[in-house]
């Protein structure tokens, strides 16, 4: 399949189902439980979820083990991290494509996003921002590794395949009415419940 940009190639093959195998552990869905417990003490029960770069959904297995009559949905460009959310059954939708590609009519009461807009090509970013305040009815939560300024890092000897940046502070300048309600830091040295180093932000639609 021929995509937009390298990055999509990238996360789309044999890289993408390395990492999808790395990342899925009865431990780490643990500890996006704990991390989950403290988004919906602010957001509420919740109809309908739809995440962005599911990978193999240990995102929305948290959620859905905090809410199980939510309505879960996925998009997921990785075949083999697809499988692994076919397997599991937890959702309603599975959107197997880049997410710069999603289209739908339907929206949700919460869009989300962990860990992927840093690998996103930084062009395409005003495009991901409109993605999730689109479908988006209320809530949209994001979770990544923050930066004041962008900057590029290098990710396990590649060049191009991770930024740092304001994502929050660039998605609410791009949507005024997107207002702050919750955010947060996790540590990888946390005693509890450690995750890999990331700033949350939790923001809701609002009339201004």
């Amino acid at each position: 399949m021929a995509y937009k940009t390298e990055q999509e190639s990238f996360w789309a093959g044999e890289f993408g189902d390395e990492y999808s195998q790395r990342n899925n552990s009865e431990s780490l869905l643990v500890n996006k439980t704990a991390f989950f417990s403290k988004v919906l003490q602010r957001t509420g029960v919740l109809q309908s979820v739809l995440e962005l770069g599911s990978n193999v959904g240990l995102n929305l297995q948290a959620i859905n083990k905090l809410l199980p009559n939510t309505e879960l949905s996925a998009i997921e460009i990785n075949a083999f991290a697809k499988e692994q959310l076919e397997k599991w059954g937890g959702c309603k939708e599975i959107f197997h494509q880049s997410a710069l590609e999603f289209t739908s009519d339907n929206c949700y009461e919460m869009t989300m996003i962990l860990g992927v807009l840093i690998h996103i090509n930084p062009q395409e970013l005003p495009q991901m921002y409109q993605k999730l305040y689109d479908h988006s009815q209320r809530w949209v939560l994001l979770s990544e590794s923050y930066n004041p300024t962008p900057v590029e890092v290098k990710y396990r000897g590649n060049d191009g395949r991770y930024f740092k940046r304001d994502f929050a502070g660039e998605m609410m300048a791009q949507y005024p009415d997107l207002k702050l309600v919750d955010y947060g830091f996790i540590y990888h040295g946390d005693p509890a419940f450690p995750l890999d180093d990331t700033t949350w932000f939790l923001m809701e639609k609002r009339a201004n």
